[in-house]
């Protein structure tokens, strides 16, 4: 079954939110999802313990440098999607994670910083890839960017990882509102009362276009554990 891992030397880039939204959308189109909760802070635990987590999706927090590899494999055993947040510093418990993964998600905000810790990820995951002898897929994923606005520094970002052949979503985990909203009220982005949230349905309609291309990603026997018709047309692709 199909493991995402969520990776990214530098805090702050929006990892633990990608694999909640990720989460709770494959588990809101009815597949069984494990969250595996390996940053030290166990943001994902904490969310988890508020009102409104899908019966589908469970979390698993007591996970450590020496069991992520048995526990990421016996979740694979239980439930379609494995999704792996992972600490924001590189370790061994990062190594393991990416080395069993079927794509990683490198969240990057439209900094130099940002991108400068991107590339640490990319190196790690062809370590991972040159010693396991597989071929491990990846792709930049832009976060906490504006729908609106398209900074020049953002532009160039884009341009250079695209020159020198690495992979990035199409679809931006754009800055919203409801992503922080669901670490406080707990839930899913539906369940968010939309008086109290302002451009909710913007938020949910980025959720879904986001994960509709994660699932074009996967291996394509993944595409058919979840519904897709709100799919949009995937036109990227990890090399």
């Amino acid at each position: 079954m199909p493991t995402i891992a969520l990776v990214q030397p530098k805090g702050g880039t929006g990892k633990t939110t990608s694999a909640i939204i990720l989460g709770t959308e494959f588990a809101r189109r009815g597949a069984a999802v494990t969250l595996i909760d390996a940053d030290p802070n166990k943001p994902v635990s904490d969310w988890a313990k508020l009102p409104g987590r899908p019966e589908n999706l469970t979390v698993l927090g007591d996970v450590t440098e020496e069991n992520i590899i048995e526990e990421i494999e016996a979740a694979t055993e239980t439930t379609p999607f494995v999704i792996v947040d992972l600490e924001g510093t590189a370790s061994m418990t990062v190594a393991y994670a990416v080395s069993r993964a079927d794509l990683v998600i490198i969240p990057v905000q439209g900094s130099h910083l940002d991108a400068k810790q991107a590339t640490k990820a990319v190196k790690l995951i062809q370590q991972q890839e040159r010693a396991f002898g597989k071929k491990i897929p990846y792709a930049i994923l832009f976060s906490r960017t504006s729908e609106a606005i398209r900074p020049r520094t953002l532009q160039h970002i884009k341009a250079e990882f695209a020159k020198h052949g690495v992979p990035a979503f199409t679809v931006h985990l754009h800055e919203r509102d409801a992503y922080k909203a669901i670490f406080s009220f707990g839930g899913t982005l539906e369940s968010l009362n939309p008086k109290l949230v302002r451009n909710l349905d913007g938020a949910i309609s980025n959720a879904r276009a986001l994960a509709a291309e994660v699932i074009g990603l996967l291996r394509p026997d993944a595409a058919a554990r979840v519904e897709v018709d709100e799919a949009p047309a995937i036109t990227a692709e990890v090399a």
